[in-house]
């Protein structure tokens, strides 16, 4: 089983690292037990109890009239004796009358005194049940102290194992995988995505390059990170830099020819095979007038002549096209009605290529670099800039064609950001190109036009759904998806995704100041997670993000629905990709600061055993966590372990015989309990 701690999980050059999944293998136990409090006792030094009193006052308000009685007899006797004495009363009746009254008072004493003895019987027994309740309470009470520190100490394991257990998983998908499509999002969403994507790629030793037609610098943060891990990037921005884009000058004149034609076709969505054909016709015997070296603005020179606008003068006066060149093109194709198609076809390739003219006119050599970035300027119109994308788009796809395979899938990457923009048939042209070079391919689409939806996960492509704005959007998607899926989603992803709302930055071109041939980069070992924090706009969040995790680390679970897609955090990303078991549905945040998170691992949830997200965290070194400019270690895979089939509840825990026994110090202890504190009881002697 390989090592998923986070000081020792390194990235691995054969997956795509798509965002983390929240999981928690074992759910929070809660507060601790609360612990048990006796009953009320009489105070110490307190006199009888109350229910005593209560007894001897009735007792005493039975005998109230016997008392009363026996004293009444008792002064009648005494008259009577006063009266014998003084003779006024003769002694018979006087002893008459004393013994009547003595039998009476005997009479009222002992019923007096069979009360007292039965008051007493009651008191007795009354007292004698107390002792025994007080003994059964006290016998209840050891019992549920008991009871209570076992499940205190099982509360302290539980709790132990929540605290260090790890809950950011990544989501990656193999680099078999030909292509990872991404629907919907927004801009900031998307720059998460492509920092993620784009830092592992390059930290895992590979190259990148960024096609960005979104016209919202998503790569931004991408950039300021390769340049902290010491390369030097290179970034175009369109149609500025169009000068210094030497892109397609080494093509030859059918690949040129071809690559202008769906230059041109760009505007006409609904052109045929032929039109295309056509126009390449058109544009192949106008590059063999030209020569292989023929720039844009050579051709565009071609097509006014050979459409016969302007003044073919001033081309030849600046050197564009040569008398013999001029007379040639006028020769080129017959007279009559297929003149004027000529014309007409001739004219509209002119007006759409005059927007590449200054391609390459001050192209220079330009040291190498692992990431390259190709964007179109927000400040310049919305049709050049289509032109410009799908120039770039359709110039890459003849260099992939041409190039040899790669040694290992996804050695480089390439990301086109808005390919929505892209007409269907340069989409197929670029995928196709991509699957026989090994070059791995990354698709984002803003909306689900008919022609993405065509295209979508067609052929071994991982799809991956982002927020979707358009309720006709998310019903596809769902339905994609399939709305029995129940995902869980984290607080953390929602609070941070509403707190970056949107992309401010621009890109800064950096051909115009790249030195002729240089090769010099800082070797330094950098560290992929201080470099994320440092240096991109996501990471510079962190700390705040890890001040308040454990307050926000909650989550919530949803269904897949329209609704709910609509309603997606910012970076959230459902993944969809098939493996030998099955479809697996996944939702991940594409978030990059999490790699920086303590409780990350780069290990996925379905390899990670939940054994190792508890193990004890080894001492401080060294972390191995992908440096720069060194080649992963290719570890054999480990086998997967099963993944536990539900949440752990408290009630069933899952005993590891390797854990260590929970301690909790001072300052972790819980709250005491409200009442008053038992006494002190030795739990080991026995009642």
């Amino acid at each position: 089983m390989a090592d998923v701690r986070p000081e020792h999980a390194q990235l691995q050059a054969d997956r795509i690292y798509l965002g983390w999944q929240y999981v928690l293998p074992y759910p929070d136990p809660g507060p601790p037990p609360k612990r048990p409090s006796p009953g009320e006792t009489p105070a110490a030094g307190s006199s009888e109890p109350e229910w005593a009193r209560r007894a001897r006052l009735q007792e005493q308000l039975l005998n109230r009239p016997m008392k009363v009685f026996r004293a009444f007899v008792a002064a009648v006797a005494l008259l009577i004796l006063i009266l014998a004495i003084s003779g006024t009363l003769s002694w018979a009746f006087a002893a008459i009358g004393l013994i009547a009254a003595a039998g009476a008072a005997m009479i009222c004493s002992y019923a007096i005194r069979q009360g007292d003895q039965a008051l007493r019987y009651r008191l007795r027994e009354s007292q004698a049940k107390a002792d025994r309740e007080r003994v059964l309470r006290d016998r209840e009470l050891h019992q549920a102290q008991e009871e209570h520190a076992q499940r205190y100490r099982e509360w302290q394991r539980n709790k132990e194992r929540f605290d260090r257990q790890l809950s950011w998983y990544a989501v990656s998908v193999p680099d078999e995988i030909d292509r990872i499509d991404v629907a919907g999002g927004t801009l900031p969403g998307w720059s998460a995505l492509v920092t993620l994507l784009g830092a592992t790629r390059l930290y895992s030793g590979g190259h990148l390059t960024v096609l960005d037609l979104s016209e919202g610098a998503i790569a931004k943060d991408l950039i300021e990170l390769a340049k902290r891990g010491g390369d030097e990037p290179l970034v175009w921005v369109l149609p500025t830099d169009l000068p210094r884009l030497d892109l397609g000058a080494t093509l030859a004149p059918e690949a040129f020819a071809d690559v202008l034609a769906h230059v041109v076709s760009v505007s006409e969505e609904h052109r045929t095979t032929r039109d295309l054909s056509f126009d390449n016709a058109i544009l192949e015997r106008v590059l063999e007038v030209l020569g292989e070296s023929a720039t844009i603005n050579q051709v565009t020179a071609a097509l006014r002549a050979l459409a016969q606008v302007g003044d073919p003068r001033r081309d030849l006066d600046s050197g564009l096209l040569t008398a013999d060149q001029f007379e040639r093109l006028g020769t080129l194709f017959g007279r009559g009605v297929s003149d004027r198609v000529v014309i007409e076809r001739a004219w509209a390739l002119e007006s759409q290529l005059r927007k590449l003219e200054t391609l390459g006119s001050e192209a220079v050599r330009l040291p190498p670099a692992r990431l390259r970035v190709v964007s179109m300027d927000r400040q310049a119109g919305v049709f050049g800039n289509r032109v410009l994308g799908t120039y770039v788009a359709t110039a890459l796809t003849h260099i992939l064609r041409q190039s040899p395979t790669a040694g290992r899938p996804w050695y480089h990457t390439l990301i086109v950001a808005g390919a929505d923009k892209l007409r269907g048939d340069v989409l197929d042209r670029l995928m196709d190109a991509c699957e026989t070079s090994r070059t791995g391919l990354v698709l984002t689409y803003r909306s689900l036009t008919p022609t993405v939806r065509e295209r979508l996960g067609r052929g071994h492509a991982a799809v991956a759904f982002m927020r979707l704005g358009n309720a006709e959007d998310a019903r596809v998607a769902s339905e994609h998806v399939g709305t029995e899926h129940r995902l869980e989603l984290a607080q953390l992803t929602e609070t941070i995704g509403a707190s970056v709302a949107g992309l401010s930055a621009d890109y800064t071109s950096t051909v115009a100041t790249a030195e002729d041939g240089g090769d010099e980069r800082d070797a330094r070992q950098a560290d992929l997670k201080e470099d994320i924090t440092e240096s991109t706009e996501w990471g510079r969040t962190s700390t705040k993000i890890e001040e308040t995790e454990r307050v926000l680390q909650r989550s919530r679970e949803f269904l897949v629905e329209p609704h709910q897609l609509q309603q997606l955090p910012t970076t959230s990303v459902i993944v969809t990709d098939a493996t030998a078991r099955g479809r697996r549905v996944r939702l991940a945040d594409a978030n990059p600061a999490i790699l920086a998170f303590p409780k990350t691992t780069l290990a996925e949830f379905e390899d990670a055993a939940p054994a190792a997200a508890i193990r004890p965290a080894p001492p401080e070194q060294e972390r191995p966590v992908t440096r720069r400019h060194e080649r992963p270690a290719h570890a054999p895979p480990a086998p997967a372990p099963p993944a536990p089939a539900a949440p752990m509840s408290q009630a069933d825990p899952r005993p590891e015989d390797d854990e260590p026994q929970a301690q909790v110090s001072v300052d972790d202890a819980p709250p005491p309990n409200l009442g008053p504190p038992p006494p002190r009881l030795d739990w080991r002697r026995q009642r």
